[in-house]
């Protein structure tokens, strides 16, 4: 235990177990929710199963096993990270467009510097995580969240 000096007094400070993608207890805890926003998001994209599987960065053959609910394990920190960017942009997204736009610019052939005149989940696909967080943060900011 860490003790601090606050206004004059001595006060321990209690170290905070943080949440991160790194611990297994916390991808198992947060897995399932991200995996059923994930699949709504396949959906809601019209994406094909090898698009939402490239994105998820899992095979297709695990993306199935994904779909149909029969893979029981937690996600890893790479396929967390990239479900927890898609939900981000999905919901950037719906905050930003009050239309069905929300759902079909993802697939839109896209001038944005970020997307080099493809789609955003074709630039996804093709930089991985990076491009997601960027497509997230573009997506922030657009709507004036940065």
């Amino acid at each position: 235990m860490v003790n601090i000096v606050q206004f004059g007094t001595e006060a321990p400070l209690t170290p905070i177990d943080v949440q991160t993608f790194a611990k297994v207890d916390d991808r198992s805890r947060l897995s399932g929710v991200a995996l059923k926003a994930f699949r709504v998001i396949v959906v809601r994209w019209a994406l094909s199963n090898s698009e939402a599987a490239a994105l998820l960065g899992v095979s297709d053959s695990t993306w199935d096993r994904i779909k149909r609910g029969t893979w029981g394990q937690p996600l890893s920190q790479d396929q967390l990270t990239r479900a927890s960017a898609a939900i981000g942009v999905y919901k950037g997204l719906h905050l930003l467009f009050a239309d069905t736009m929300a759902d079909r610019w993802p697939k839109l052939p896209n001038r944005g510097p970020i997307f080099q005149r493809l789609s955003p989940v074709d630039a996804m696909i093709e930089g991985g995580i990076p491009a997601m967080l960027e497509a997230r943060r573009y997506i922030d900011a657009l709507r004036g969240g940065l």
